[in-house]
Formats: structure tokens, sequence, C-alpha cells
């Protein structure tokens, strides 16, 4: 007996009749303006892609495991290590925490010394005591990487390990450095010589890296996807480079660069991000003469990007780090570290790492996230994001090589005016709040108050010999700054009241009440809602009874025609009085009178804000 196929009593339904469906039910809106995005990364997606959207693009035929490697590097699992930073400021603490955790789950260890910190060779011993080099991946961040190289060398030989199965990094990565800081450390060529000694004191131990190129700069300066992969890849072969040109075989330097990239909030085009870097850097590996294609594969370190994090609310940093930990897993990186939802408070305590640790631990244990590979392919919207970072990034990657390799054209000012402009379009998204950041320009949570003092980031001088260094801070710190602000002054005086002035049209006065609300509580201002009144002059009577900073008329377009001049008249000389919306047909006899203060969906949240906090808080 024949089985009928699933779905095959339907008939096929061409894109055509697809898309003519959609604009029918459009009911006259623009297709194209509606429903297709155009991305900051500059260009187009569609609101539904097909089988047939997939079969021109070059990579569809790959398979995981296979140059060049855009589904992965791994054949049939998609396991990452779960990695958690120690910061070293005692030896025996920090080797007592690494084998804590390393119980719970992590199998990559992340050491970072203060700046001023020389570790011996003794220091590496005592710090990973009771930890083998060969089992656990080691990484380390110092400023003399050299020496900890060296040291891991000495001590894997020391303890008779499989020098083979050592694995890990130290972090070096002057050109990143040079992006932070505007100059080199030492000279460009004295920092770029240490990397020679580092090949040797490295060449016994295979999987153990020495270049670690730190593009989390990127994301945490305001980039978009595209420019941040570009230019972590232009980093990357400048890295080459240098080697090839110093008589290092290609095969032999590849392998020893590793990648740290950060990830954000956009989950498709993160996802994407990971497959398209791990294409491209296959093409510009082979581009060297590369023997075997293995040496391709492009090591990626993650963690979650500082930029979107936020102070206010901090909770919400634990959901952005889920979601964008899914990202980076299902996108297919080799190792994780997971930022701890008060990171930038400046410190971490036992209860944010435990739930760090364990967001991994979840996704890998109880999401099975490690079982299958490529976990994105076929989905049609992620191989189509992929094939257009691929082609976006390295056009742009293009651009960077003819202006002679990242480290001129940053000299040049290239790199930093592109971050610049496209961080101030992700600023401009913030303030008008196209971009929403919880807690912050939306939905603030107006019982809480900041109760430490935060250091938010500031530009520092650049040197006399310095370039423009990129500026690394975070998305919501403007409007973190004006809350604090606020926050300061109500500890030694009355916090400023927002007072809502509600008449008329029920539904109309509560949207904008509740508008007004959120618009105003992004300050830290203290919001007093109201029912209603019956009368616009009961209203004006209980507003001056009251007698607030702010007061704020809420009703319909139609009721503003008859009660905003006589309210405005009555409380101007008291209290700042502001309309909820933007009546087109009585603006220009409003401002006439006086009435300049409007508040709507189209206000600069950050401007706004800030002017009235300057009337009240002097």
């Amino acid at each position: 007996m024949d089985k009928e196929k699933l779905f095959e009593a339907f008939p096929p339904v061409s894109t055509k009749e697809w898309k003519e469906k959609i604009i029918k039910d459009l009911k006259g809106a623009d297709y194209d303006k509606k429903l297709v995005w155009r991305t900051n990364e500059g260009f187009e997606v569609q609101p539904f892609y097909r089988t047939e959207d997939t079969k021109d693009l070059p990579h569809m035929s790959i398979l995981p495991g296979n140059f060049p490697y855009v589904r992965g590097n791994k054949t049939k699992q998609n396991s990452w290590l779960i990695r958690q930073d120690i910061k070293v400021d005692d030896i025996d603490t920090a080797n007592a925490k690494a084998l804590d955790i390393r119980l719970k789950g992590v199998d990559s260890l992340g050491f970072c010394f203060d700046c001023d910190a020389k570790p011996s060779v003794d220091d590496i011993e005592k710090l990973c005591e009771n930890i083998r080099f060969d089992l656990m991946n080691l990484n380390f961040k110092s400023s003399n990487p050299l020496e900890v190289a060296q040291s891991v060398d000495k001590l894997a030989k020391k303890y008779n390990r499989d020098l083979e199965k050592v694995s890990g990094s130290v972090q070096y990565d002057p050109i990143g450095d040079f992006s932070r800081c505007g100059q080199f450390k030492d000279s460009q060529e004295e920092s770029m010589k240490v990397l020679l000694d580092l090949n040797n004191a490295t060449s016994h131990l295979p999987a153990f890296k020495y270049i670690t190129v730190n593009g989390t700069i990127f994301s945490n300066a305001g980039a978009g996807i595209v420019s941040e992969l570009a230019y972590t890849l232009a980093m990357g072969a400048d890295y080459l480079t240098y080697l090839t040109d110093n008589d290092i075989d290609i095969d032999q330097a590849a392998p020893k660069i590793k990648f740290h990239m950060a990830v954000g909030s956009e989950y498709f085009m993160e996802i994407a991000k990971f497959r398209a870097a791990r294409y491209l850097w296959a093409k510009i590996v082979n581009a060297y003469g590369l023997d075997h294609q293995d040496n391709a594969k492009m090591n990626i370190h993650c963690s979650n990007t500082q930029w979107n994090k936020t102070v206010y609310d901090p909770y919400v940093n634990m959901l952005r780090t889920t979601t964008e930990t899914m990202s980076a897993i299902i996108g297919g990186i080799d190792s994780m570290s997971v930022l701890p939802y008060n990171t930038i408070f400046g410190q971490t305590n036992e209860f944010s790492e435990r739930i760090a640790r364990n967001q991994q631990l979840v996704l890998k244990g109880e999401s099975y996230f490690d079982k299958v590979a490529d976990i994105g392919a076929g989905s049609y919207y992620i191989e189509n994001l992929t094939d257009k970072i691929i082609k976006a990034a390295w056009e742009k990657f293009i651009a960077i090589d003819e202006a002679g390799g990242y480290t001129e054209a940053f000299k040049k000012g290239i790199i930093q005016e592109t971050v610049k402009q496209e961080a101030n379009k992700k600023n401009m998204d913030i303030a008008t709040r196209k971009k929403s950041i919880l807690g912050t320009n939306q939905y603030p949570n107006n019982s809480e108050k900041l109760e430490i003092t935060i250091n938010f980031s500031e530009k520092k001088p650049v040197g006399k010999d310095a370039v423009e260094p990129l500026y690394t801070y975070r998305g919501a710190e403007m409007i973190e700054k004006l809350r604090a602000k606020t926050d300061n002054y109500a500890e030694n005086g009355k916090r400023p009241v927002v007072w809502m002035l509600t008449y008329g049209n029920l539904a109309m006065r509560k949207a904008r009440s509740q508008f007004a609300g959120n618009f105003f509580g992004c300050a830290g201002f203290e919001i007093v809602d109201n029912l209603g009144f019956k009368t616009i002059e009961e209203g004006i009577e209980a507003a001056k009874a009251t007698k607030p900073e702010i007061v704020v008329i809420c009703s319909s377009d139609d009721e503003y025609a008859e009660i905003a001049e006589p309210a405005f008249n009555a409380l101007k000389d008291d209290t700042i009085v502001i309309l909820a919306g933007y009546p087109k047909d009585l603006v220009e006899k409003l401002q006439n009178i006086g009435f300049t203060n409007f508040v709507h969906v189209r206000s600069n949240l950050l401007d706004e804000l800030t002017r009235y906090q300057s009337m009240i808080i002097k």
C-alpha cells in the first residue's frame, strides 16, 4: 500500500503567490517600506525566504568540518569550551578558585594578571598547581606574555605532559593595543618582534596560541557587525603578513592565532557573523599559499559585548547574555566566557559568576546545543544573512587591504572614522528610542536607585605622537549618567516630581500618561499619575496644591484645543508645563503664547531629559 507523503494533498504555493497574499494583507501599505529591513550594515533583508533563495549561495554545498568551514570546524557535533576568567590578585587564592570552578563544569580557564605584574615560572607553576596542562585549556593575560609562554613550555616538559595536547593561549595583541591606545607600547617594530620570540617559545606546543586578536574592541566601540568582522579579519591578516615575511611558514603561523570576538543582541545576524568569519578567514589564510587546509580553521573565543549592558535594572543583563550566548554557540564558536551581569559595576561575586557559568551548562546539558553540527544549517534566513555578511565584510576588508592593511589604515584614521559614524548612528537610535535598552531608555524601574558609584567611560588624552584611538563605551551610559545625577540630587533633597494632569478621553489620557511616565522615568524623576479629573479646573487646582516640578497635560488632540491654553496660563508661573503629544494643528498657536514643551514619539529622549533636568537641578 502506497503511503501518502506529508502535505502531498496541498498544492505548491509559488513565491509570487505568497508575495501577492502579503501585499493584499498590507491593505495598500508599501511592501518594501513596511517589511524589508534595511540594516545598519548596508544591505536589505527580506521578510521571508524560500528554497530558491539559497540555490545560488556558494557555501550551500559545503559540509561541516570541510574547507572553508562556514558550517563549523567539526564534523559531527558542536562542542565548545566553557571558560571562566579569574583575576589574579593573589596566586594561592586564584589557584583555589580555579580548582573549585573546574569541578563545576568549567573546562577552560583564563588567568588575568594586573598590568604591573610580572609572573615568573614559579608563579605560573604555583598558580596551576594540581591543574594538568594537557587536560585543561589554560589562557593567560599578562604584560609579559613571552615569559608566561616560556613558563608554560618549561612546566609542560617538566611534568612530562603530552605537548600535542597542551592547549590554551597567551593574550598578545600589539595591533589591538595600538587600536585602543593610539600608539604601540614600545615602537611598532619592537612590539611586533615579540611575535617571533613567542613563535620560538611555543614551537613545541602546536595547540597553544600566542596571538589573540581582540575583535571585541570594535563591538564595544559601537561598530556594526560588518565593520567589526572586516576589521578583526584585517588585524589577523596583518599578523599573517608579518609572520610570513619573517620566514614563518603559513601552515605554522595560522594555527597560532586565536580570535577573541564579542557577541551582541542581533540574534540571527550574530549567528551569521561567526559562520561568515570562518569562511572569510579560511579564504584569507589559503591566499598565503597554505598546504594543509586544516590550518585554515579559525579558532574563536567569544564573550558578550559590554556595549549593550546596563547598570540600571542590571538583572536584564542576564537575559541579554543568554540570548547572545545562544547566538555564539549556534554560530559555532570554540570557547565562550559569559559576562556576569554585574561585570560593568567593576566587580563580580560568587552568585553572578555561578549564574554566568550555568547559562552555558544549561545550553549544553539541557538544551543539547553541543549535539548537532551547524545548528543553523538549512535555515533560508540564516544562510542568506551569512552570504550577505560575507560579501559586505569582504568588500570592506579589501578596502582596508588596498589602504595598506589594518595598521596603516588605522594610522590614516580610516577605521576610526567609520566606527565613529556607526557609533553615532547607534547613539541617535538610543536617544530617539528606535533602539530599546530595557530599563534604561524604555520601561525604567522607577523604584530603583543606584546605590554604588559607577565610573563611566571617559575619553583619555592622546599622546602627542599617537593617533586617535578607538573609544570603547556602553550605549546606555549617557542616559545612565543623567539618571545618576537625579539620584545624587535626591540624596540631599527632594526627588523631582513629574505630575500627570489627566483629563477627558479615557484611552488617550491613559496612553499619554503612561508614555510620559515612561519617558521621564528614564531620568529618575518621581512619576505621579492620576485617574483623571472631571474638569480641567479641578486638575489645575490639584496641580497647584501638589507643587510638582513638572506637570504633563495628558488628553486627546481634540480636547487639547480647549484645555491646553488655560492650563498652561494657570500653571506656567509655578511649574514646567508640558504637553504629551504633538497636535500639529495646535502647535503654532501654542508656541505663540509661549507653550513650547512637547514630548512625543519623535522626541530625542536624551536631549529633552537633559534640558528638563538642567531646568530643575542647577
